[in-house]
């Protein structure tokens, strides 16, 4: 699925609410895009997300505009004053939220299965706003994923968290690694230091071809049987004619 900003902005000039940006993510290429101000990063996550339409430039998602569509397979995850949980929640809270909103148990003994299942059961007890920048990041994206629907995230500045950059850059191209498409916006600072990082190859390998064997290089040197032979497999007497009623 590939998401793609084309010169999308709100506002004109240096004022812009939103300054025109431009950026694609895609299966197995996750994108990033900078922008800063304290509405921006928020204004940028609402229209990729197809939540809001820009005043200039257009989002399409296959190469269709479609808002409905991506509405419908892209979540926000932890966009400020929109899909950012309460810093008092504890983990787990979080995570029953989140299992009621996909349809899901969301009792407390399914809740602290999903944790162990994402290595975050010993956080329960931890108050979100506490809990480290790429366990949140970790926490939030797989609660998002377990909406059937969505295949691609927009994830919204988890640097202002504080943490290192490369640890929930991580989990970033985990999910990616996982077939969905990501989408982070965050600040240029930020956007610096994951450039200067290695890219992980996310597309699967090929599969490799078989690799030839000296019984198949007989084979393939063998003569081709002789008219003897071909009579003798065709002669009434073999055991597949013996076989026969």
């Amino acid at each position: 699925m590939r998401l793609e900003l084309h010169d999308v902005a709100i506002g004109e000039g240096p004022g812009a609410a939103l300054p025109a940006l431009s950026v694609v993510a895609d299966r197995w290429t996750p994108g990033f895009v900078a922008v800063e101000t304290e509405n921006a990063p928020t204004l940028a996550a609402l229209v990729a997300g197809g939540r809001m339409h820009p005043e200039s430039g257009r989002v399409t998602v296959d190469g269709r505009s479609d808002d409905a569509a991506i509405r419908a397979s892209f979540a926000l995850v932890d966009t400020p004053t929109v899909a950012e949980p309460f810093a008092a929640l504890t983990v787990v809270q979080v995570a029953r939220e989140e299992l009621a909103l996909a349809g899901s148990r969301s009792d407390k003994a399914s809740a602290r299965l999903l944790l162990d299942e994402i290595g975050l059961r010993e956080h329960e007890r931890t108050r979100l706003g506490a809990l480290p920048t790429e366990l949140r990041v970790r926490l939030l994206c797989e609660l998002a994923v377990l909406r059937p629907e969505v295949r691609g995230l927009v994830v919204t500045t988890p640097e202002r968290h504080g943490g290192d950059v490369a640890a929930w850059l991580s989990v970033v191209h985990d999910l990616v690694g996982r077939d969905y498409t990501v989408l982070t916006i965050t600040g240029f600072a930020a956007l610096a230091t994951i450039e200067s990082l290695p890219t992980p190859d996310f597309a699967p390998a090929a599969p490799a071809a078989p690799i030839a064997t000296d019984a198949d290089a007989e084979t393939d040197a063998a003569p081709p049987a002789s008219s003897d032979d071909t009579a003798v497999a065709t002669s009434p007497d073999t055991s597949v004619e013996s076989d026969q009623p």
